[in-house]
C-alpha cells in the first residue's frame, strides 16, 4: 500500500529559513536549516535502503501559491499566501509499505528532526494512505 506524508509549515518558517526576519526575531538558524536538510537526506536514504521510497519533493513557499475556485460558476483565483491559513502544505513523501502501523512508524520518525525549540512546536505531519482507483474509496 502507497501512503503521503504531508509535511506542514507557515509562511514564517519559510520566511524564517530563507533569512527574511529581523535578526533577533528568527528562530530558524543557517545551522538550524543544515540541521534539518541532512536529517531529511538520511530519513530519505534510508526509506530508499529499505525500499519503501517512492517520491519526496519540498514545496516553495505559500506566497508562491495560487488557489483555483468557482465563484457563481465563473473560476476565480487567489494570489497566497492566505490569511485564513497559519501552516500549509511544506513537503510530501510517498512511501510504499505493508500496512498504515508500519507507514505510522515510518512518520513517527519525522518528530526526531532537529528544529529550534520556537519551532518544533509548530511542525506536524498528516499520513494518508493513496487510493488507486474509485473502489477504494468505497471501503
Amino acid at each position: 500500500m502507497r501512503y503521503m506524508i504531508m509535511l506542514y509549515a507557515s509562511q514564517r518558517d519559510y520566511d524564517e529559513m530563507a533569512g527574511k526576519v529581523p535578526p533577533g526575531e528568527a528562530v530558524w538558524t543557517a545551522g538550524d536549516v543544515a540541521a534539518m536538510g541532512a536529517f531529511m537526506e538520511k530519513f530519505n536514504q534510508e526509506l530508499v535502503e529499505s525500499g519503501e521510497f517512492v517520491d519526496a519533493q519540498g514545496l516553495a513557499a505559500p506566497v508562491h501559491t495560487r488557489r483555483f475556485h468557482t465563484r457563481d460558476g465563473v473560476p476565480v483565483v487567489t494570489d497566497g499566501p492566505f490569511a485564513e491559513t497559519t501552516e500549509v502544505l511544506a513537503g510530501y513523501t510517498i512511501i510504499e509499505c505493508d500496512g498504515f502501523d508500519r507507514a505510522s512508524e515510518i512518520t513517527a520518525r519525522l518528530s526526531e528532526c532537529p528544529a529550534p525549540a520556537g519551532a518544533q512546536g509548530r511542525a506536524y505531519a498528516d499520513l494518508r494512505p493513496i487510493v488507486d482507483s474509485r473502489a477504494d474509496l468505497e471501503g
